[in-house]
């Protein structure tokens, strides 16, 4: 993973429960990311409007503010529209997979539960792909 000058790769989570922030910081930290985290969508886009972040993690279900939401604002706001998202849900209907990747177009989905590494692999490809597209 490429650090530039500017400091460590920023992430925000944003995801209702708790304990699945604590377990994306606790791989991405390893990783040497920057992980902050958000519990619900309000909170999340607060967050990303003020630290725009290098990547977000966005849970669906939630309940203050649901992830296609979270997203929708996200795209629709320049500052922060071209933050690559990878949804991270409990959603693992195919149907929900293809609305998400080729329909609403997120950088990647990640069902739960998932492994360190192939949310690692995914965080890492996905950062890798903007790179590319956004050479600094």
């Amino acid at each position: 993973m490429v650090v530039d000058e500017s400091g460590p790769i920023r992430v925000v989570c944003i995801e209702d429960e708790a304990d699945m922030i604590d377990l994306v910081k606790l791989i991405l930290n390893k990783k040497g990311m920057e992980v902050h985290g958000a519990s619900g969508g309000h909170a999340g886009l607060e967050l990303v409007s003020r630290l725009r972040p290098d990547l977000v993690l966005l849970d669906l279900m939630m309940p203050d503010m649901d992830g296609w939401e979270v997203y929708q604002q996200m795209k629709a706001h320049p500052e922060t529209r071209e933050i690559p998202v990878i949804i991270i849900t409990a959603k693992a209907q195919s149907i929900d997979k293809v609305l998400g990747l080729h329909i609403a177009k997120v950088d990647d989905y990640i069902t739960k539960p998932f492994g360190p590494g192939q949310l690692a692999d995914s965080v890492e490809r996905v950062l890798g792909q903007r790179q590319t597209r956004h050479p600094s």
